[in-house]
């Protein structure tokens, strides 16, 4: 990390950003982890869904901190393209897949939604990032959406091709430094996978779909 900062400040590059990602991540994961803690230990799903709708919340409005856009209806459509495919993709990876009991698991829930917003969250940040500067230069919307879609998923599919080639997932990595059988990480490790990639791909092309419909009611 110090030798990062160091090449930035080496190349006459602000540090402010990164220094503040720092900061809130180690403020961020420390105040997480007191709270999980406490939430752990208590047996109700009210704190477990209050969680779920401020990590929808926070997602939705980083995912468009990037653009220099003063519509307020962007976050709406993000926080609804989040909202129901990854609410979707949770509800079938916890209740379908992993069986969560009680259905409100904690210790299931957070982490899988965490995982699920995160990745839409950058996915629609890259979708509507490439679609508005696609747009200045040529304002056709079905070129423009099939653009900003197909690079929106470029991460998440450089990650299905490398994954066991180049690297060994978080999930999949701590389960074997635990203990756990390399093949039952490994399963765990492509629900993941999957998991990732259907609700990224719902939430952009959910998102790209609601801003066609903004885009015609103001041109009307």
């Amino acid at each position: 990390m110090l030798l990062t900062l160091g090449i930035m400040l080496h190349w006459s590059l602000s540090i402010k950003t990164a220094m503040l990602s720092i900061f809130r991540m180690l403020i961020q994961l420390l105040l997480i982890g007191y709270a999980l803690t406490y939430i752990f230990g208590i047996n109700s799903s009210w704190p477990v869904l209050l969680i779920l709708c401020l990590m929808l919340v926070a997602a939705s409005w980083i995912s468009l901190s990037t653009l220099k856009l003063n519509t307020p209806w962007l976050f709406g459509f993000s926080l609804i393209a989040i909202s129901i495919s990854g609410l979707f993709t949770l509800l079938i990876t916890t209740q379908g897949i992993l069986h969560a009991d009680p259905w409100y698991s904690p210790q299931v829930i957070i982490p899988i939604a965490g995982m699920i917003f995160s990745n839409s969250m950058n996915t629609i940040s890259l979708a509507a990032e490439r679609f508005y500067s696609e747009y200045k230069h040529n304002p056709d919307y079905l070129s423009c959406r099939n653009i900003a879609y197909r690079a929106s998923l470029i991460p998440i599919t450089n990650s299905l091709l490398a994954v066991g080639l180049v690297s060994l997932p978080g999930m999949m990595t701590g389960q074997i430094l635990s203990g756990v059988s390399p093949l039952i990480a490994v399963r765990y490790q492509i629900m993941v996978m999957l998991m990732i990639f259907g609700s990224a791909g719902l939430a952009a092309a959910l998102f790209l779909h609601l801003i066609k419909n903004q885009m015609r009611l103001e041109h009307n």
